[in-house]
């Protein structure tokens, strides 16, 4: 006789309502926030493109300016350019130049002046040293050129006679890289192809070497630093 066995039927739980979706309300404030981050956002890029437009003007030298040079509006022109951000790193017109201003550092004709080029004489590094060539003088030695110094030394010999002769030693190269301050062509003299004087600027470290071979004999050579182009 077979014997059967019932089984408990399980209740199907009925499936949970399905929570409705609110539309958030100005009093949300997730929404608050949201609206917040895209404003200044919407504002930070409209500072930012502004100001990359805004143009300032700003002064430009107008000739080439070398260190220990006094500056003003006249040697300079005006130009104007976007600086976006980086207003404060050259001479504004709005702010003019500072009181008895010198050159710290050589800027090219054209070049927007720094801040940090100009300064008080005392900030000055290098010294101004009138320098006599007699060899021929490149045409690129101008002022704001660099130029490297070289010195041929005469030396003491003898002749068969006894007599003390000048012999020419080895070029040495003094002081490399020195920016030329001005050329002192002459113009008064009637000789033609006579010495001429180049104003260099000189560091401290350099001086004693320059001003001995000034002082002494053989003959200063100057030699562009740089290519021709």
């Amino acid at each position: 006789m077979t014997t059967t066995v019932e089984r408990p039927v399980r209740a199907v739980p009925e499936p949970a309502p399905a929570a409705r979706l609110r539309r958030p309300g100005w009093r949300d404030s997730r929404l608050l926030v949201g609206v917040v981050v895209v404003a200044l956002s919407v504002a930070l890029g409209s500072w930012a493109v502004s100001s990359a437009a805004r143009t300032v003007d700003v002064y430009a030298a107008g000739t080439a300016l070398t260190p220990g040079t006094p500056v003003t509006a006249a040697d300079l022109r005006t130009v104007e350019v976007r600086l976006g951000a980086q207003t404060d790193r050259y001479v504004l017109v709005e702010d003019g130049l500072p009181d008895e201003a010198v050159v710290l550092r050589t800027v090219a004709p054209g070049e927007l002046v720094p801040a940090a080029a100009l300064g008080a004489a005392a900030d000055l590094a290098v010294r101004a040293v009138a320098v006599p060539v007699s060899t021929g003088l490149s045409d690129r030695i101008v002022a704001g050129a660099a130029v490297d110094v070289w010195h041929v030394p005469a030396e003491a010999g003898a002749a068969p006679g006894g007599d003390p002769v000048a012999e020419t030693a080895e070029p040495q190269l003094l002081v490399s890289g020195v920016t030329v301050a001005e050329v002192d062509e002459g113009s008064g003299t009637l000789v033609v192809g006579g010495p001429v004087t180049v104003h260099l600027l000189v560091g401290a470290d350099d001086l004693p070497g320059v001003l001995a071979a000034v002082a002494g004999d053989g003959p200063i050579a100057l030699v562009p630093v740089g290519s021709a182009g």
